[in-house]
């Protein structure tokens, strides 16, 4: 009880500075994204200094992208024999990962801040704090452009938004595997080709649509699906412009609307593992949910993962029977906020709370706990983080979706296997290729 009310009150007290910041603090003592410039007390987070923005040399587009820190060793590994001494700075999906999962262990690497952005992205952050605002209905956000509409939030829909709207490139092209478990430890593989365009963050595109994303999917493994096409598109303002998708089926050679890919619609071929707002870790209309901010707090989270997509592991070194291998993935301790999301009485939803931890400088959600009607511990999600210098940004390079009551996961986005790895801010990508004809004609291919 007593570790339970100090954490509440350090939440709290988060909280309350972060309230009291003004948008002139930005720039200054905290980072165009509204972070804490300085580092902690004990110097175990250090202070920002700029981020990760100098490729290797030699690395180009398409490239396997190198870990800046394989040398480092663990500081420390979280087993089950001590857990509880660090409770308190890990996710509750975290710790009963821990607990309930033999042999699973968290191992906490040096914290580097190497989150990073262009720019204009960091000018429109600190412009939009004084031009954006919420929809009359508190759902929507108006005024923004580019960037987070709120570098210092005041509640929880803001910082929900500010994750919705980060900073994610102007668009990646990329080939993928997935996996999904069972509980004995057996996994099928999909591969995945997918474009994705980021309107929103495209500086001088003509946008009349408002278009927030644009995603196209083929299917290129197993053969028996092989050739099925998925196009979503998705507006900054989805109570105006809902989400529009098509599918196309290579059986039928038709192209067909579909007719909801929102909220808790299960995400095509994750066996039910991932729900549509699963996706990114949370995107989509916020309407469901009560949201506030608990406050900010310093975690153990998944960050400068590069080790989890390093060549020389094989998928069948990743994904292992409880879960994705612990000995790929890095932790580090980052301030993050915690954002709760409560279902409102009078709609349904699978999950009754969701509990997600931005990182505060980049707003990637990096976990996600969900909870289930009994408001148990039902769902975990740990976003692969790591920055493309190249960009630059920070952003997931893979995701864990794991059932702890189920006992079986979903691995989301490895390329470790593939000839060539995600490419972001490619210039190739233009809206005209994200319609249902364009979708039609790619189909008959």
């Amino acid at each position: 009880m007593k570790h339970a009310m100090l954490a509440a009150a350090l939440l709290t007290g988060a909280a309350t500075a972060a309230q009291a910041q003004t948008a002139a603090d930005l720039g200054r003592t905290l980072t165009p994204m509204g972070a804490v410039k300085a580092g902690n007390a004990d110097g175990t987070i250090p202070a920002y200094t700029g981020g990760y923005t100098t490729p290797s040399p030699g690395w180009k587009p398409g490239d396997p992208r190198p870990d800046p820190f394989a040398n480092e060793r663990p500081l420390f590994s979280i087993t089950a024999q001590n857990v509880d001494k660090y409770a308190d700075k890990l996710a509750a999906g975290t710790v009963a990962m821990i607990r309930t999962l033999p042999g699973y262990h968290v191992d906490v690497y040096p914290t580097h801040r190497t989150a990073a952005a262009p720019q204009y992205i960091y000018d429109n952050a600190i412009a939009n704090a004084s031009r954006a605002s919420l929809s009359a209905n508190g759902q929507d956000v108006v005024g923004a452009k580019l960037s987070i509409p709120f570098p210092i939030p005041h509640n929880g829909n803001e910082a929900i938004w500010n994750h919705i709207l980060r900073w994610r490139g102007s668009g990646i092209d990329r080939t993928v595997s997935n996996a999904i478990t069972t509980p004995t430890g057996d996994y099928n593989l999909e591969r995945w080709h997918e474009r994705i365009l980021l309107a929103y963050n495209i500086p001088g595109l003509d946008n009349p649509a408002k278009w927030d994303s644009m995603f196209w999917q083929e299917v290129l493994e197993p053969p028996r699906i092989a050739g099925q096409l998925t196009l979503v598109v998705s507006h900054q303002d989805p109570f105006e412009q809902p989400r529009e998708a098509w599918t196309y089926n290579p059986g039928e050679r038709r192209v067909r609307r579909a007719p909801e890919i929102n909220y808790d619609t299960p995400v095509t071929n994750t066996d039910g593992l991932e729900t549509v707002d699963d996706y990114d870790m949370y995107n989509g209309a916020i309407d469901r949910y009560n949201w506030k901010i608990i406050g900010k707090k310093e975690l153990y989270v998944p960050y400068n993962t590069y080790k989890f997509q390093d060549p020389k592991y094989k998928y069948s070194d990743i994904v292992l029977k409880d879960a994705v291998n612990p000995d790929l993935i890095r932790f580090e301790l980052h301030r993050v906020w915690v954002i709760e999301g409560d279902l409102k009485p009078d709609v349904r939803h699978v999950y009754s709370k969701r509990v997600d931890y931005a990182d505060e400088d980049s707003w990637q959600i990096l976990v996600a706990d969900r909870y289930d009607a009994r408001g148990q511990l039902w769902r975990t999600a740990l976003a692969m983080a790591q920055e493309a210098p190249e960009v630059p940004l920070l952003g997931a390079d893979g995701y864990e979706f794991l059932d702890l009551i189920q006992h079986r996961y979903l691995v989301q986005g490895m390329h470790n296997q593939e000839p060539r790895a995600p490419v972001y801010n490619d210039a190739d990508l233009k809206p005209d290729q994200y319609t249902a004809e364009a979708l039609r004609r790619t189909g008959r291919r």
